[in-house]
Order: structure tokens, then sequence, then C-alpha cells
């Protein structure tokens, strides 16, 4: 439309999620990191959610660049197409997307939620 994609409103808000979303998922981690080096011992629901939201923001943040760069987006040739395929396996290996949530779920059990 004859300017640059990046000053459309539409896209501003996305990348401002994207990065918003993508700083919270590395504050988790951060956490979670920080809780095992002060205390010795790891906090199990922690760490399964800062896995699990953070492979979902990955892929959630993947797609929608992938969305903004159309069809390019969706070939071999442009790195968000790896970029996706990279994230989707972060929901799959070392505990899927569903185990997490089922240690989260029993933590949260064992607390009296």
């Amino acid at each position: 439309f004859g300017r640059p994609i990046g000053d459309f409103q539409a896209i501003q808000h996305k990348l401002a999620d994207m990065y918003t979303e993508t700083e919270a998922a590395r504050n988790l981690t951060y956490k979670s990191a920080w809780e095992v080096d002060e205390g010795g011992s790891p906090n199990t629901m922690l760490a399964s959610m800062a896995k699990e939201y953070a492979s979902r923001i990955a892929v959630k943040t993947a797609n929608e660049a992938v969305q903004i760069h159309g069809g390019s987006g969706y070939v071999n040739d442009f790195d968000v197409e790896r970029f996706y395929r990279d994230a989707k396996i972060t929901q799959i290996y070392e505990g899927t997307t569903e185990i997490q949530k089922m240690i989260i779920a029993r933590e949260l059990q064992g607390k009296g939620f």
C-alpha cells in the first residue's frame, strides 16, 4: 500500500503483543531458575508453568510472524517458517503441553486450590 508494513496500526499492535508476551514468558522462566538458585531445589509447578507458557507464546508469536509476512512467511526460504517449526516442537518434547498442565493442576490441588 505504498508504505512499510510496520507503519500500519494493526501490525504495530501485533508486534507490541508479541513482545509483551515474550517478555512475560522470559520473566517466568527467569523466576523459575532464580528459585532453584536461591533454594537449591526446583519448584516443579513454577518450572512447568514456565515451560508451558513459554512454548505456547513461542508458537503464538511465530504464527503471528508468519501471518505478518503473508504467503512469503510460509515458504522455506524465509526464517519465520523455520521459527514456527522450531517453536512448535517446544510444545512436544521434554513434556508436552498437556503434561505440563497436569503437573500444574496436581501441584495446585496439593496446595488446597
